[in-house]
């Protein structure tokens, strides 16, 4: 049996109170419990220390319990794996936390550069990497691109007129439940840089919604005209209905002469919205405030 997490937090908040008194005396709560049975299961006698409704502890009984650890190769009290990738868990020990340990994924995106030749890989337009957010050079780029649709991303080429003034554009893809979490570390980083941040995904209340939390300066969409003839009442999910509100008083904040204006009222008065996959025309960039 494995000391479980809980109990180890438990008993590392215990030897911090142990520096500055002899013993601690704790209820039988869920983590105490733990600790009973895992010093039951490796013969560590409590007889002395437990009753009914308390466990006593003191230094002795802690340098039993890092003796057991030390011998099992386990890592220590006072050694948190909370946050650590399994590797670095495995550094500390044999134990691994999968419940507390840092995701394979927590600082991967997905990229799309320029293609580069490799031998046994046929050639492609672009060439999609999944890269450490840390290993990203910003300063080499001059506009963020975050892409919402997978299939979208794949497809998509920075190499268009309303992207043109940007050199080396850095496609990225905005994530899912694999790699979610990881663009708002880029987007973050990527705020420090002041450099345009555009957001190409659906023409819905959701995806503008997504570009405002995501800190985008501009939306890459159909221009008014062509998306006005071609936006439909069919894509306006019901889902989406309580993020309106917000954009509503997003829409009264702008001035009166933002082109942003337009494709709100398309929105939000005429209720109508278009999927990504279905763009076309001539694609602009329109700034968000």
């Amino acid at each position: 049996m494995n000391l479980p997490g809980r109990a180890r937090t438990g008993l590392n908040g215990v030897a911090r109170e142990l520096l500055r008194q002899p013993a601690v005396e704790k209820p039988r709560r869920q983590w105490v419990d733990d600790v009973v049975a895992w010093c039951h299961q490796h013969d560590i006698d409590l007889a002395s220390r437990i009753n009914g409704k308390t466990l006593r502890f003191d230094a002795a009984l802690l340098a039993q319990i890092d003796d057991v650890l030390e011998s099992a190769r386990i890592a220590p009290l006072g050694r948190s794996l909370s946050g650590l990738t399994s590797t670095a868990q495995a550094k500390e020990g044999v134990e691994e936390d999968k419940a507390t340990r840092e995701s394979p994924r927590a600082r991967r995106v997905l990229v799309s550069f320029l293609p580069q030749p490799i031998t046994g890989l046929a050639s492609e337009q672009r060439s999609i990497r999944d890269v450490d957010v840390q290993a990203l050079k910003l300063s080499a780029f001059g506009a963020l691109i975050q892409v919402e649709n997978l299939d979208s991303f794949y497809e998509f080429s920075p190499d268009i007129p309303a992207l043109s003034g940007y050199t080396n554009p850095l496609v990225v893809y905005r994530g899912d439940s694999h790699y979610g979490g990881s663009f708002a570390l880029l987007a973050e980083a990527w705020r420090k840089n002041h450099r345009p941040h555009i957001y190409a995904g659906d023409f819905d209340v959701k995806g503008v919604t997504l570009a405002l939390d995501s800190g985008a300066t501009h939306l890459l969409l159909p221009d008014i005209e062509w998306l006005t003839q071609h936006a439909t009442p069919l894509h306006v999910p019901a889902e989406q209905f309580p993020y309106q509100r917000r954009l509503r008083k997003h829409l009264a904040a702008l001035p009166s002469a933002h082109p942003l204006r337009e494709y709100l009222t398309v929105l939000l008065e005429k209720q109508r919205g278009l999927k990504q996959q279905w763009f076309g025309g001539e694609v602009v960039c329109v700034g968000l405030s």
